[in-house]
């Protein structure tokens, strides 16, 4: 037998380094305030937890690169996410002002200055017993994540004290303390571990382990010193083409949209019950200032109204061959097959910009600027804050 061992399970351990981390960077919060003269917060780094939606390189470093066009809208080549350009967290953190974030996973020209995002593509909330390629889903669940930032925010203060070009890959102290933390995880449980069948009892038993795995990992992050938390609910993942494929549904269970409304009706569920942790949490950690961000709202609204927003086909791949929705599970995107006895790669559509679905699981660049510039000024948040006010704690908590 294979006993698990992490920071976490280690009281003594995790007693000594959380008094060390807290003492350290919280007592340096107090002399360098997170918010500047013009009343916006001041945040130095960002650092991001999460799945596909929000990982920058973390599974391509582990399981290998996506294969070309994925990244042809903005970096002209594969840059570890998945989609032709930039997430959701590229936006934000541009709006802030800083880089876009490194991958924690990845071992090349990495700079975590200002940060560091240990999301990768794949991950769920909950534990697994299987793993890449077994189950299709990453070892590197959220948990992982967080005892992964835990030894980061320990190894790179030991690493920046040796001082020459160290100093200026690592971030200081105090900036644990002043960053903002975001998170956008959840649809790999509700797609792996929910089905169209199941109970509304067995749909409660299931949400309420995920939240309190969940919950459990904010509150480490808390002991360790974050405290400014950008939280995004769980989009409509009855409403990709790689869902819509896959299911044995019937005429029934798609709603006005062309979506499985079965399945969104579960995500919907998930996200009320997100954000009664969340209201939870806040009261549990006094200093903290957590912001609850319906990105369900604005993709469901996206992809219903598509034409309104000038995208076409919202419910088709982008990057995909055959079938209703343009996708085929055994050949994705970038993938080679042969169509007639002739060897083709999966290409991309001629215009992304006017594509909502990527590779039939992921958003197009054009979509996740859509989704960011609508949740940005804080008009889909609770409470209604906007990103550069995250570090604000409404008294109304």
């Amino acid at each position: 037998m294979v006993m698990e061992y992490s920071y976490f399970h280690c009281p003594f351990l995790r007693f000594a380094v959380t008094f060390f981390i807290a003492t350290l960077l919280v007592g340096n919060a107090s002399a360098h305030s997170s918010s500047s003269s013009s009343g916006t917060c001041n945040f130095p780094a960002i650092f991001n937890f999460g799945d596909s939606n929000s990982d920058t390189g973390g599974f391509s470093a582990v399981f290998g690169q996506a294969w070309p066009p994925a990244g042809e809208t903005y970096f002209g080549a594969p840059a570890g996410r998945y989609s032709d350009g930039r997430l959701i967290v590229d936006f934000i953190a541009e709006k802030l002002g800083l880089p876009h974030l490194s991958a924690y996973l990845d071992s090349i020209g990495t700079n975590f200055t200002h940060g560091a995002n240990f999301a990768t593509a794949a991950s769920r909330i909950r534990k697994l017993n299987h793993s890449v390629p077994q189950g299709g889903l990453s070892p590197i669940s959220l948990d992982i994540q967080k005892n992964e930032y835990a030894q980061f925010t320990v190894r790179t203060q030991t690493i920046r004290n040796r001082g020459a070009v160290f100093q200026n890959l690592m971030p200081r102290s105090e900036y644990f303390s002043r960053a903002l933390y975001t998170f956008d995880i959840g649809q790999n449980d509700i797609t792996s571990s929910y089905n169209i069948s199941m109970t509304k009892a067995e749909v409660r038993d299931i949400t309420s382990d995920v939240l309190d795995e969940f919950s459990q990992s904010v509150k480490d992050i808390y002991g360790l010193g974050g405290r400014y938390f950008w939280i995004h609910n769980t989009g409509p993942v009855g409403c990709l083409a790689y869902m819509l494929d896959s299911l044995l549904i019937t005429a029934g269970e798609i709603d006005k949209a062309g979506c499985v409304k079965t399945i969104n009706d579960i995500a919907q569920y998930f996200n009320r019950r997100l954000n009664e942790t969340i209201v939870k949490l806040r009261k549990e950690l006094p200093s903290s200032a957590i912001t609850y961000v319906d990105v369900y709202k604005v993709k469901y609204s996206l992809i219903s109204k598509a034409k309104q927003y000038g995208f076409k086909q919202p419910l088709r791949a982008c990057c995909g061959h055959g079938g209703k929705y343009n996708f085929n599970s055994k050949y994705g995107c970038g993938a080679k097959m042969k169509v007639n006895g002739t060897e083709i790669v999966v290409g991309s559509c001629k215009n992304p910009k006017v594509k909502i679905c990527w590779d039939g699981v992921h958003y197009t660049e054009a979509a996740n600027k859509f989704v960011f510039d609508q949740i940005v000024d804080g008009s889909f948040s609770d409470p209604p804050i906007s990103l550069t006010m995250a570090c604000r704690r409404p008294t109304s908590y």
